[in-house]
């Protein structure tokens, strides 16, 4: 997969060629940054506004000032689809960290922030989204601020290795016992009608797509509980799936090596992927 040429660098597009930053960048040296993945479908950005509120809100959260408007990042990411010509299913990878400056702790004094965004191609993962994925399960050793979408990764890298490492597709994180979310995602539980999953406190992402899950299972009068789930509870789950821009909603059938139920996705994730799909306006693609 490769990147599209026009990179937006601050307030103007270039070549990404032409990119560079100061090696002493906060983003590099300290993580001290923010960023969202937005989903891109046949050239549009899907639930565009959702994750601009949510920058600004992980920007507010860590001070750092944007040096723009809603509305204008809004319109500059727009535009960068335009000048790609993008007319395809990819992503949009918008990054901003409180900038360049020489290295200290502390915040640097009157440091304007560095930001960019590109554009990936990213076909939709229909064969998972149609038979479903197996994870494992993995302690969850992340900060206590993860509703910030910051670049502070590393505990999600290192659990998303050793489920690929597993021949997995994702790592379902854990405290003491007590399910969060996953590495790359938010995670579903459903019982007797019921999905649970994770309340949306500082101990998970509040996801994009998990907004829209909850919108979904509104309109069809299912029941969405924010009560947590154990591991324990995964045994004896009805259907597991997990929902991420990247991912859409993905049924999971197996974890650990036991499946979920019968193994195969159930009723209640095929109808909130359709859904989703009627949402999107994609129209559903062979596998």
């Amino acid at each position: 997969m490769s990147v599209y040429p026009i990179v937006l660098s601050q307030t103007s597009f270039m070549h990404r060629e032409e990119l560079s930053f100061p090696f002493e960048e906060r983003g590099l040296q300290f993580g001290d940054g923010i960023y969202e993945v937005i989903r891109i479908y046949d050239g549009a950005c899907y639930l565009l506004k959702q994750h601009i509120d949510r920058l600004f809100r992980s920007a507010e959260a860590i001070k750092i000032v944007l040096p723009f408007s809603k509305q204008d990042i809004t319109n500059r990411l727009n535009d960068l689809l335009s000048q790609n010509e993008m007319t395809s299913d990819g992503i949009i990878y918008l990054q901003a960290t409180r900038g360049s400056a020489p290295r200290s702790h502390a915040f640097p004094a009157e440091t304007p922030a560095n930001v960019y965004a590109y554009i990936r191609d990213m076909p939709r993962k229909t064969n998972h989204l149609t038979n479903g994925v197996s994870a494992i399960t993995q302690r969850d050793t992340r900060w206590e601020n993860c509703y910030i979408k910051s670049l502070n990764l590393l505990p999600n890298v290192l659990a998303k290795q050793a489920a690929q490492e597993n021949g997995s597709y994702e790592a379902i994180l854990e405290r003491d016992g007590i399910v969060t979310e996953c590495s790359s995602s938010n995670v579903y539980l459903v019982k007797d009608g019921k999905i649970y999953t994770h309340p949306a406190t500082h101990a998970i992402l509040h996801g994009c797509v998990r907004m829209q899950v909850e919108q979904f299972a509104s309109d069809m009068n299912i029941p969405f509980v924010e009560e947590a789930f154990t591991v324990d509870d995964i045994t004896d789950a009805d259907e597991l799936f997990l929902s991420s821009s990247t991912s859409e909603i993905m049924p999971i059938v197996e974890v650990d090596g036991n499946l979920i139920a019968d193994g195969a996705p159930g009723s209640i994730t095929k109808q909130l992927q359709g859904a989703y799909e009627t949402d999107t306006g994609i129209i559903k693609q062979q596998v």
